[in-house]
């Protein structure tokens, strides 16, 4: 080979290295920008998997209840000149997403009574059915319809108090198989009320009772009872754990029913009827209030010493019905029987003694913040 052909071959050799050597180059480039866009991609994935882990789940549902005892707003023709007013100054305390109270009384213009002309010891009690605006417009969302008063206006006074309750969209509960119920968000929540009387859910009945609570727990996850029962008067303050009677009536034994009520599926006891506080009790981890006394009574009960004495019980409970918390907060009422927040406290003292020379072990005790809590 001529020395000018070997160099010419030479040349083309490094050239063809040349471009070789730049190809891959040129291969390694892009091989290492596609290896960076994919790392790239999958750490941003792996940041947005990250992230939305990390976002708290929403809490378990629960549903809180606020609960008072016995309220009529008067008598026909003795009524409050302004009974829009008459409520105004509890309504902050009642503040719940649901709110009960037992109904004394009917809501009718109906003009024949249960009492005979010349009764001296019977009382029949009217308000107008509008009556019943002036309640929701306050927050109650259930009244109770389970009591000795329910009848005063025979079957037209009864029938009318439903209209307007139903009218003015307020739950009612008690009569012969009526089950209230309402909502607290996703909850549903059942309402089971009784009384000592044929006309109403009969709490004398204890096999007709368990019947009606496992239907209310059939249609809702949380299941409140209400017996309007027991004696009445200041004297009547304690629960005796006895057959307790009054004006030669049988007004059954709150603490057999209350207890049975819960064996029987009950998430919560509530009460009232003697027109005086209760003590509170714990029983198999459920909550018992055996009275909530008098709400208001206006110009009708009596409401001087302990009869004065009220309370307002918040309760809130899971979905299933366990107990979370509790907060009592005590009431006075003044005047004709109006009702107040009472910043002494005096009825959560009075409550206390009760509960604890009551129940004991199983007592529920209220703190000064007004939370109840078990007195263990």
């Amino acid at each position: 080979m001529h020395r000018g052909t070997t160099l010419f071959v030479a040349l083309a050799l490094v050239a063809v290295g040349v471009a070789v050597g730049v190809a891959v180059a040129s291969q390694l480039a892009s091989a290492q920008s596609t290896t960076t866009t994919t790392t790239n991609t999958t750490s941003s994935t792996t940041s947005s998997t990250t992230t939305s882990t990390t976002v708290p789940a929403s809490p378990p549902p629960t549903v809180t209840i606020a609960a008072v005892g016995d309220t009529e707003l008067g008598n026909t023709p003795t009524l409050p000149s302004d009974p829009s007013a008459y409520l105004l100054p509890i309504e902050h305390a009642l503040a719940a997403p649901i709110v009960f109270g037992n109904l004394e009384g009917t809501m009718t213009t109906a003009t024949t009574s249960k009492c005979h002309a010349h009764s001296t010891h019977c009382v029949a009690l009217k308000v107008p059915p509008t009556f019943a605006r002036v309640y929701r417009a306050a927050g109650f969302t259930v009244l109770n319809a389970a009591n000795n008063h329910s009848f005063d206006f025979g079957q037209a006074g009864a029938l009318s108090t439903t209209a307007a309750l139903r009218a003015a969209g307020i739950t009612q509960a008690g009569l012969p198989g009526e089950i209230g119920v309402v909502r607290d968000g996703p909850v549903r929540v059942a309402f089971v009320d009784f009384a000592p009387y044929e006309n109403t859910n009969n709490l004398l009945n204890f096999a007709a009772a368990r019947q009606l609570i496992a239907r209310a727990k059939r249609e809702a996850s949380v299941v409140v009872v209400y017996m309007h029962a027991g004696a009445e008067g200041a004297d009547a303050d304690h629960v005796t754990k006895r057959e307790e009677r009054y004006v030669g009536e049988d007004r059954g034994n709150p603490f057999a029913f209350a207890h049975a009520a819960i064996n029987d599926g009950a998430d919560l006891v509530i009460a009232s009827g003697p027109h005086v506080l209760r003590g509170l009790e714990f029983y198999r981890g459920r909550l018992i209030d055996y009275s909530l006394g008098d709400f208001t009574n206006y110009d009708d009960f009596a409401h001087d010493g302990v009869l004065d004495l009220s309370c307002i019980l918040h309760v809130t409970m899971g979905a299933d019905g366990t107990f979370r918390s509790a907060r009592f907060t005590s009431v006075v009422l003044r005047g004709v029987g109006q009702a107040f927040v009472d910043p002494s406290d005096a009825a959560a003292h009075f409550v206390n003694a009760l509960s604890q020379e009551d129940f004991g072990s199983s007592a529920a005790t209220i703190e000064p913040d007004g939370s109840v809590v078990h007195a263990r």
